[in-house]
């Protein structure tokens, strides 16, 4: 679904789409967006900041509590602050404008083909961060004191206690926990999870963690959970 009130931006975009296979509902409107991703129930949702109306914080806020689709925000504002709150309200990635349609499709194709159910991780053999191989122990549960992560069930438990993550701060949890003892940087973070071609602003992970250690129960200074590894990058905590 791209909702754009630059309809022919929206249709632009919306063609480079439909020429990789997708099916595209495109709106203009901020207020019927909500509505379509009840009944349109999209895999991706290409969603621009600046609506008039209801503006696509909101619009990613209300979809959120229903819908799991990954959300590409874009903004035609350069200013971080403005990009932090979008993602802030659970938007996977977000392009600034003028963009190239072509990367945009990239991005999204990337978004498309993350493993499900075998998880992230360090891939020693190339030094790199890349995707899981799915063996068995991959696809274990994962305890770290009292968080449980199911990767093949794409659950997570605090204390017996389910915790609903969007589909990037799981992916994010799962790369982590692979190798609980690994210290991830950005980088590879970005390898991991939004893929070795990702372009863009790598502190989008730091907003990532902060998602995940609010959701958890966790923060900076304890990091219990998720642990800064100053000047480097991040690693599992103990629990």
């Amino acid at each position: 679904m791209v909702v754009d009130d630059e309809r022919a931006l929206a249709d632009l975009v919306g063609s480079y789409l439909r020429r990789d296979g997708f099916e595209v509902t495109v709106t203009g409107d901020g207020a019927e967006a909500v509505a379509l991703a009840r009944t349109v129930d999209p895999d991706v949702i290409v969603l621009d900041l600046g609506l008039p109306g209801l503006d696509g914080v909101e619009v990613c806020r209300r979809i959120r509590a229903h819908s799991d689709a990954y959300v590409v925000m874009l903004t035609a504002r350069t200013d971080e602050v403005d990009t932090l709150i979008g993602l802030s309200v659970g938007a996977d990635d977000y392009m600034t404008k003028p963009f190239s349609p072509r990367e945009l499709t990239a991005r999204i194709q990337a978004m498309l083909r993350r493993p499900r159910g075998t998880g992230t991780g360090y891939d020693d053999e190339v030094g790199a961060a890349g995707p899981a191989t799915g063996s068995a122990a991959d696809a274990r549960p994962r305890r770290i004191g009292d968080l449980t992560i199911d990767v093949a069930g794409r659950e997570v438990h605090v204390d017996g206690t389910a915790v609903p993550l969007t589909r990037t701060e799981f992916d994010v949890l799962a790369a982590l926990s692979r190798d609980p003892g690994v210290v991830f940087t950005r980088a590879q973070l970005i390898a991991a999870v939004w893929g070795p071609n990702w372009v863009g602003n790598e502190h989008l992970v730091d907003v990532h963690i902060g998602h995940l250690r609010r959701k958890l129960g966790d923060d900076a200074a304890l990091g219990r959970y998720v642990r800064t590894v100053r000047g480097v990058g991040y690693r599992m905590g103990v629990g």
